[in-house]
């Protein structure tokens, strides 16, 4: 090695310590920000597209949309939804399916979102309640479908015609 190579890797090597000391010094001076979080979780700022749990939608009237048709269930790719349904029998005497148990494991869910997108109806949405943390695993399967089912009202039956009876006199 020459001693005019010693020098321009010895020059080469300054630069690059001072490349990586002006990366360090600007970063020195960059505003930190820090998140108090168990204080602040009223004014976190999560995500609208942030994916942390399923959960099923519900109206005013406590009626969720599932009509139990197992799309959700063949569509996810490691079995995390179980669908238990029965048939019924309507007040018009015409068979559906009811939903009895929408049964979800949070701790296999890879977040893929193919059960949301694959269900016709709309009747599942990922919530942005990202605080899960439990001790056991088995805390993490949940039902989702935690409110009563209403059963449907028979119609009330049609007032039967009055007959117009003739009495005769005699």
């Amino acid at each position: 090695m020459s001693i005019k190579d010693y020098f321009a890797s010895l020059f080469n090597g300054i630069v690059s310590l001072l490349k990586g000391m002006q990366v360090t010094g600007r970063e020195l001076v960059t505003p930190k920000i820090t998140h108090q979080y168990p204080e602040n979780r009223d004014s976190l700022d999560i995500p609208e597209r942030f994916r942390a749990t399923l959960a099923l939608k519900y109206d005013a009237d406590g009626n969720h949309k599932c009509i139990a048709c197992g799309l959700c269930q063949m569509n996810c790719p490691n079995g995390t939804i179980t669908i238990e349904s029965k048939m019924v029998e309507m007040p018009d005497g015409k068979k559906k399916k009811k939903l009895v148990r929408y049964m979800y494991d949070l701790g296999s869910c890879t977040f893929c979102q193919l059960c949301v997108t694959s269900c016709p109806h709309g009747a599942i949405e990922f919530s942005n309640d990202f605080e899960q943390a439990v001790f056991t695993r088995d805390k993490l399967e949940k039902q989702l479908n935690y409110l009563p089912e209403k059963e449907i009202e028979a119609p009330a039956p049609a007032a039967a015609p009055a007959n117009d009876v003739k009495t005769e006199i005699k």
